[in-house]
Formats: C-alpha cells, sequence, structure tokens
C-alpha cells in the first residue's frame, strides 16, 4: 500500500491494528509492509529506527553466502528484529525458516507466512502452551526447543488433548548454564521420554553458545566455540547411535558464523544480529579485522535531533534510554559525524560532547547512532523506517515487540 503525507507520519496505526485484528490473514495485512512515496529522512520525527537497505541487504547476502559455501543451513533469529518483513528476505536468500523466543514472535512469523519457526526459549505456562499448539493445529509449521522433563509432559498433554503431532529439539546446555538439559547421557535420557509420547516427534538437538559469541579475538572466540559445540555434536551422535531422529542440530550466533558452519555435524545456524549489527558486536574483532568486527555492515542506526544548545561544551539530542538501549558498557557512536561521544542524559535525551578540534552540532542537526545493542533497541519501537541514501522506501512494523501480537485475552502475560 502507498501513504500520503498525514498518513506516513502516522503510520504507527497499521502497528496498532495488530492487536486489534484476530484472523491470520487479517493480522498478516496489519505486519506487512507500508510503502512511502516521495519521503526523506527529514520528514521523520525523532528519534526514529532506521535501517539502511544498501547496507541491510549486503549482510543478508553475505550471510546466505557463507552459509551455502560451507554447506550449512540457516535459521536466522527473529528476536533481533521481531519484524515479519525481514524475515521475508531472509527466507528467501536461503534460510529454512525463523528462531523465535517468545510466543508472540512465533505467532507474528507464522501470520506472515513463514514456515520452519522455532521456538527457542522454554514454556511452561499453560495459555503460552496453548497458543502454541494452536498454531500448529491451524497448520503452522513450527518446532520447540525443550530441555527438561517437564516441559515434555506439558507439551504431551496439550499435544494429546488437541490430536495434534509437536515437533521438538532437545535442548542441551553446553556451558551457559541458561536452559537445557546437560549434554551426553542426560539428553538421551530426555530424548526417550520424548519418545514415550506418539503426539511428541524428536528431530534434533538445539545448542546455542552465547558464551563463545561475544568472545573477543577470533583465535579465542574459535577455541572456545569449537570446544563447547563438541559436546552438542557428541550429543547428536549419541541420540543417533540409540536410534533417535537428530537429524537438526542448531546453534550458533553471528559471532561464530564462520566457525561454527565449519564444524561437522552443525546443520543450522541461528545467526540474528548480522542483519543489523551493533557497537557491541563490533568490538569483538574479526578474522581479518583484529580491532573491528567488519564482517557485516552497522545497517541499524537511530535517528536523532538536537533540540538544546544552551551550553557551550555540549548539546542534547531527543534520544535518551527509551529510544537507545545502554545495558551494555558500550554506548551508541555516531555515524558520520567524528568526535562525537553520547552520554546518557535520563529517560528522554543523550547529552553530546566533543573531543578537542571536533565540531559540535548546533540545535536542529540530525545525527544517527549506532546502536550499542540491536535487539533491545529495537524492542523500544513499534516500526523501522527501511532507507536507501536519504529517500525512505518503506516502512516495516515490529509486530512482534513484547506481547503485541497473536490472538489472546487481555489478561494473558
Amino acid at each position: 500500500m502507498t501513504l500520503d503525507r498525514r498518513a506516513f507520519l502516522m503510520a504507527g496505526s497499521a502497528v496498532g491494528l495488530a492487536t486489534q485484528v484476530g484472523t491470520p490473514a487479517a493480522r498478516a495485512e496489519a505486519f506487512s509492509e507500508i510503502v512511502a512515496e516521495d519521503f526523506q529522512k527529514t520528514d521523520l520525527p525523532t528519534p526514529a529506527l532506521l535501517v539502511d537497505l544498501d547496507l541491510f541487504e549486503a549482510n543478508v547476502t553475505t550471510m546466505a553466502a557463507q552459509c551455502r559455501a560451507a554447506g550449512c543451513g540457516f535459521r536466522p533469529h527473529a528476536k533481533t528484529h521481531k519484524c515479519p518483513e525481514v524475515a521475508k528476505r531472509q527466507v528467501a536468500a536461503g534460510a529454512s525458516g525463523a528462531c523465535v523466543a517468545t510466543v508472540a514472535e512465533a505467532e507474528a512469523m507464522v501470520a506472515a507466512g513463514i514456515s520452519g519457526v522455532l521456538l527457542t526459549s522454554p514454556i511452561v505456562e499453560r495459555r503460552k502452551i496453548g497458543r502454541m499448539i494452536e498454531l500448529i493445529r491451524t497448520g503452522g509449521h513450527v518446532m520447540l526447543a525443550v530441555g527438561h522433563a517437564r516441559q515434555v509432559e506439558l507439551l504431551a498433554e496439550a499435544a494429546d488433548a488437541a490430536r495434534v503431532t509437536v515437533e521438538l529439539l532437545v535442548d542441551v546446555d553446553v556451558g551457559d548454564r541458561r536452559t537445557g538439559v546437560l549434554p551426553g547421557q542426560p539428553a538421551v535420557e530426555l530424548a526417550r521420554l520424548i519418545a514415550s509420547h506418539r503426539s511428541l516427534r524428536l528431530r534434533g538437538v538445539q545448542a546455542y553458545a552465547g558464551l563463545a559469541s561475544h568472545v573477543a579475538g577470533f583465535e579465542a572466540r574459535e577455541k572456545t566455540s569449537r570446544e563447547v559445540m563438541a559436546k552438542a555434536v557428541e550429543t547428536r551422535e549419541l541420540l543417533a547411535q540409540a536410534g533417535f531422529d537428530a537429524n537438526i542440530l542448531s546453534g550458533g550466533s553471528t559471532g561464530t558464523y564462520n566457525i561454527d558452519s565449519t564444524i561437522r555435524g552443525v546443520t543450522e545456524l541461528q545467526v540474528g544480529s548480522y542483519v543489523f549489527m551493533d557497537v557491541d558486536y563490533r568490538r569483538i574483532g574479526g578474522r581479518t579485522n583484529a580491532q573491528v568486527y567488519s564482517d557485516f555492515h552497522a545497517s541499524l542506526t537511530v535517528l536523532t535531533t538536537v533540540v538544546s544548545a544552551t551550553h557551550a561544551d555540549r548539546v542534547s539530542v531527543d534520544a535518551g534510554t527509551k529510544a537507545l538501549d545502554t545495558t551494555v558498557p558500550r554506548n551508541p557512536e555516531a555515524k558520520n559525524w567524528p568526535g562525537i561521544t553520547y552520554n546518557r542524559g535520563g529517560d528522554e535525551f543523550g547529552i553530546l560532547t566533543i573531543e578537542p578540534g571536533a565540531k559540535l552540532p548546533r540545535i536542529g542537526d540530525r545525527i544517527e547512532f549506532i546502536v550499542p545493542h540491536c535487539d533491545p533497541t529495537v524492542n523500544l519501537y513499534d516500526r523501522i523506517y527501511a532507507v536507501r541514501g536519504e529517500r525512505v522506501e518503506v516502512i516495516w512494523p515490529i509486530a512482534a515487540r513484547r506481547e503485541s501480537a497473536g490472538k489472546r485475552t487481555t489478561r494473558e502475560t
């Protein structure tokens, strides 16, 4: 659909519809992109979340090419973008589907026509389990990861009642100590429990190693990732030896994509941040650049406006902690404006100071910032303005932001 100027600046209403419409077709329409004609960045109200389409498309192509060359599949993680339009482009590039971290994300991806959705986080709440069962009952192709016997029993109970078959991966804790069953025999025992239920079908193993993804220095990162993923590979082999379906070993990350894709036994990568990138990832260094992780471009930025210039040594922009996630130690980095340091100024504001010899922005100037951490920053917005140069090409609703998607009652959490 196209947008006139008034509708363009009120584009958030399209996302608002997502909480009001109930049918899959209506939700999919509410989540679809909005085409903007003859609009520039200067038309945007700030703070605004932007994606540079040229850089974004290059990132999508680079990851797809690496996986193709390595003979490894990829199922990118939608927790990074929560946006069906991004997932569609990843699938078009060769992805086998999308990983999701929440039930709302799963609902949004299925509503948008994404097949091969894997819920990587454990769920034990009966209503959330019911929502996933409903996706399966109505034709959605989804899998779930389980790492505890209680999860298995709850899913089997719900699947039996709905007369559906639920596909599962055994979630293996390879060192994060966060979710999942221990590798080796404990994982095999969990597989046996899954196999005892006719309504459940085992498909393989999930093993995410967050402890490896941000290790600084390529050699150290490779050593860490190979050590922890060896536990997952061994577990997959034990499952196969015991006669279980272990066709899938899903894991990996943006930081280890060119490591894990070469490990024999890893069948798909759960890469996420590569489409956008952030300051936190840029610091880890790459195979060819020890200082900056430059394998992928920083396509995601937050556009801000200088709204106060009272003092000679600083100015204020209209983007504070409500617009830029600052939970990681790194600060936002100004794009194309050297010598600026962003300092936290509260909920609504950021304070900009400059290095000696740098130019201090003036009131009304617009500055884009590369975000410290892309996933939680995206979660602060309801739309992404996709730009090519200075032109706004489309608007992508962030359809799975928190619990803003899917069919549910207002009492659910």
